[in-house]
């Protein structure tokens, strides 16, 4: 199979972990009889500094001709400490979403058998922790009107949502709950706020058409608070922008480290995979980032945008070999055991895969 692969590495440690997923990936394809091609593009604060702009019209044009995006980082300190700048690699991201319509993001959290006790939660509390949140990715709080007003003593920042978009997000759910367990919870605080009550209402509607699927509703402020006490009760969870955005990032802790949980960002013109983590840019340069998230996230790609499952299973395999044998980078080494470079875990991946 031909595969034609935008690659957005942007900024901190985003190019080092993409050269490992590239080396991956380059693996599989040899392995499998696939020709990858790699679409290198600018995105974020290097894009900033290059063109001008977070999200350049040329990367964009490059995202849509290719079959799949597969993405690094965005983000730099830079830009973090200036609360005045105009521009900002984050604005970058949230075009780059919008453009190519990527409404929802799929972050799965799972368990590691050999990494179990690594979590900051009880191992009792966390075995057989499979779930996916799909959060939705171009409404909400985010992309709502917002300003300042009384001579800038006032700010205000509008979340606003269509049926239509909350539809299409939860029909996503739906059917994933299907595949999976059966399981869907709708995320929201119908109690207080009047959008969390339309995606209530839209995701009520839906039930009749998914009678095989379980469906609860829980307020946002509940579901995190049984994510750390009994996290494997979940199966499927749907939810809007902001509400994903900060559970995701608890959930994420519940495999040991950040540095482990791929994502993927699905679209009407493309669909984008990437790690979960951000730029880190203290380790950027250094080689010591973990580089799991971006390989796991190709495992997602292969499977979910070329429907190649042996290939995806294929480095989920070696990705579990390599943490059982102990092949890991510094984050994840625990007592005098050995911390190899993002690089030397790459090169080993990709050997493990060729062999």
């Amino acid at each position: 199979m031909d595969l034609k692969i935008a690659l957005l590495a942007g900024d901190g440690i985003g190019p080092e972990v993409i050269d490992q997923a590239v080396k991956v990936c380059d693996a599989i394809g040899e392995k499998f009889n696939h020709s990858l091609e790699w679409m290198p593009a600018l995105t974020g604060a290097i894009a900033i500094d290059q063109v001008g702009v977070p999200y350049p019209d040329e990367t964009h044009e490059i995202c849509l001709a290719a079959d799949a995006v597969l993405f690094g980082a965005i983000g730099d300190p830079r830009f973090d400490n200036d609360p005045s700048a105009k521009v900002r690699p984050e604005q970058g991201l949230l075009l780059m979403r919008q453009k190519l319509g990527l409404f929802a993001n799929v972050r799965p959290t799972f368990t590691f058998p050999s990494l179990i006790d690594k979590s900051p939660l009880k191992r009792e509390r966390i075995e057989g922790t499979d779930l996916v949140f799909l959060r939705e990715l171009t409404g909400g709080i985010y992309f709502g009107e917002r300003g300042r007003k009384d001579d800038g003593n006032t700010a205000f920042d509008t979340c606003t949502y269509t049926r239509a978009e909350i539809e299409r997000l939860a029909r996503k759910g739906f059917e994933m709950a299907r595949s999976r367990s059966g399981k869907l919870c709708c995320v929201d605080k119908a109690n207080v706020l009047e959008s969390s009550r339309l995606w209530r209402e839209t995701v009520q509607a839906l039930e009749k058409e998914y009678t095989d699927v379980d469906v609860s509703y829980e307020f946002v402020d509940a579901v995190a608070m049984r994510l750390v006490q009994w996290p494997n009760s979940y199966d499927v969870l749907i939810t809007e922008n902001l509400f994903g955005d900060i559970l995701t990032d608890e959930a994420s802790v519940i495999s040991g480290s950040m540095g482990l949980m791929p994502s993927a960002s699905l679209g009407e013109k493309t669909s984008l995979f990437e790690p979960i983590h951000g730029s880190f840019p203290q380790a950027a340069g250094k080689d010591i980032a973990n580089p799991l998230a971006t390989i796991l996230s190709a495992a997602m790609m292969f499977e979910t945008a070329f429907g190649l499952h042996e290939e995806g299973a294929t480095i989920r395999r070696v990705v579990n070999e390599s943490l059982a044998e102990g092949f890991v980078t510094e984050d994840l080494v625990e007592g005098g055991g050995k911390a190899y470079k993002t690089s030397e875990v790459g090169d080993y991946l990709a050997q493990k895969i060729r062999k």
